[in-house]
């Protein structure tokens, strides 16, 4: 298997996801802009994610996606399937219960993370008709491990895509008919999202009946109990809980800003929110892309007691995330106004709202290497079972965000909540490669003084063209002008582009070395 070409993959159908969410911020930005309605809704949404964080690709990949490719290793695909069965089931009358009680008490939890909101009934309603999805999106995240660990990564790369599309048609037809039918159109999004959910969930289950793993859910008293004792069962919860722990920390960090922003003023909860999701463009793209296709092969180096395999696959990770994530974070930092100009500037998003979110792009900007740098650096340590060293990190990473928001948000207000999140994330992701050399898991392999160079050189000159491009166009101006404006960027983009990667051939650098089988 091409590594290089796995990733690939599913990074151009991360790439066809985050293009579809884009939409689907366009739409929602465009229809509601940074409104009390936006802030609801985006508290409302964070709720059911910030669970699924926890219960999905957080804590329970981290702890279930290592065991799984270590049991195939070494015991074979029956013994697998039968663990598989054993975790699902569990996870399965968890879900149950979790989801209950977040019906239940949404008025809670809304309190808890934004008791600031203009609009906090609205945001209680919403919670209550999407908390389910964490549901669905935890059992996504089952057959995303299991169909990672059999190398098929096309699928669960792809599915997001259907949320996204069920958030266009919320906004673009839902909206205006639940505002015909005298209801407030802030609630199609909800149906958006959980008509999303069930989607992602039905596709993914064909593809698991093809590798024969499709789960079969105990049910009964006597099933779960079964299915909780069994080993492997017992040993993806004793990573599970330290990785909870460790996952927590984000979360906690997230529901603290999302509570300080939703006293900033209305709107900063909906300016983080359209950042967030242009800085996740390129940490989807590189980060998740390339964790999803190491973990199971670091699992199984680990498996094999394969040190060498183990510190080179980290190493062609880490090179991949300097070569494509630097330019990346310069563009952010750079060339921030464009960016939210030519995919936010319409409708109700006023140019106010452009530099706002301009604001907090920037403070993320600061920290994207280290965001998708923690991609590669935490799964070397779930791949070896070892959860409570990035959980400890996490904690020291919490501690210091939170410590930076009493000096930036005064100073930045929302865009110092950004700015504490870069750079705790940098923070955390060289405190995890320092260990990580340190314990001598990870040795760097020749020649990286001269790759550093040579990206080097070629980020100055791309940093040189969009400073230029930046400047010269009015990307604000030419609000009514939304094809010439998007043919500007296309075009500063695409030029980029091709100038850094035309930059680093001419300095010897071949892109070809990055080719690597497992």
């Amino acid at each position: 298997m091409n590594l290089l070409k796995s990733a690939s993959i599913v990074s151009l159908l991360t790439l066809a996801s985050r293009v579809t969410g884009l939409v689907r911020e366009q739409l929602v930005a465009a229809a509601f802009g940074a409104s009390a309605a936006t802030d609801a809704f985006n508290v409302a949404f964070r709720l059911p994610n910030l669970f699924r964080r926890l219960f999905a690709e957080g804590a329970f990949s981290q702890a279930f996606v290592p065991v799984l490719a270590a049991t195939r290793a070494a015991e074979g695909d029956e013994v697998t399937r039968r663990l598989v069965d054993a975790v699902a089931t569990v996870l399965t009358w968890t879900l149950i219960a979790v989801c209950a009680l977040g019906v239940v008490g949404a008025p809670i939890l809304v309190w808890l993370m934004a008791s600031g909101l203009e609009r906090f009934d609205t945001a209680v309603l919403l919670t209550r008709f999407m908390f389910p999805y964490i549901g669905f999106m935890s059992l996504v995240a089952l057959s995303a491990g299991i169909l990672n660990t059999w190398k098929r990564f096309a699928l669960p790369a792809a599915t997001p895509v259907l949320l996204n599309l069920s958030f266009i048609v919320a906004a673009w037809q839902g909206a205006p008919w639940f505002e015909r039918m005298g209801l407030d159109p802030i609630l199609a999004l909800a149906a958006g999202v959980m008509l999303g959910g069930v989607l992602q969930l039905a596709v993914q289950w064909p593809a698991l009946r093809r590798v024969g793993c499709l789960p079969r859910i105990g049910m009964g008293p006597r099933a779960v109990h079964d299915a909780w004792r069994h080993p492997g069962v017992q040993r993806v919860l004793r990573q599970m809980a330290p990785a909870l722990l460790g996952v927590s920390v984000a979360q906690i960090s997230l529901l603290i800003n999302t509570q300080i922003a939703s006293h900033v003023g209305v709107g900063a909860v909906s300016w983080l929110t359209y950042a967030d999701r242009l800085m996740e463009f390129p940490t989807a793209l590189l980060g998740v892309a390339l964790g999803v296709v190491l973990l199971p092969q670091l699992s199984a180096a680990r498996a094999k007691e394969d040190a060498a395999a183990f510190s080179a696959l980290l190493d062609w990770g880490l090179r991949l995330v300097l070569l494509l994530a630097l330019p990346c974070a310069l563009a952010l930092l750079i060339f921030p106004q464009a960016l939210v100009a030519v995919l936010f500037h319409y409708g109700a998003f006023e140019a106010r709202d452009v530099q706002m979110t301009v604001q907090a792009l920037m403070g993320y900007g600061v920290g994207l290497m280290g965001l998708i740098g923690l991609k590669i650096l935490a799964p070397a340590f779930y791949a070896r079972e070892n959860v409570k060293t990035p959980m400890k990190v996490g904690i020291v990473a919490l501690v210091l965000t939170q410590a930076m928001n009493l000096v930036f948000v005064p100073w930045l207000g929302h865009g110092g909540l950004a700015l504490s999140i870069g750079v705790a994330a940098l923070f955390n992701a060289g405190t995890l490669l320092f260990l990580l050399r340190r314990r001598g898991l990870y040795l760097p392999s020749p020649g990286w003084g001269g790759f550093m160079l040579r990206v080097g050189v070629a980020c100055a000159v791309l940093a040189g063209v969009l400073a230029f491009a930046a400047r010269r166009i009015d990307w604000i101006g030419l609000q009514a002008h939304w094809a010439q404006r998007a043919g500007w960027m296309a075009l500063v983009l695409g030029g980029v582009a091709l100038l850094y990667f035309a930059m680093l051939h001419l300095s010897g650098l071949k892109l070809r070395q990055f080719v690597r089988r497992a």
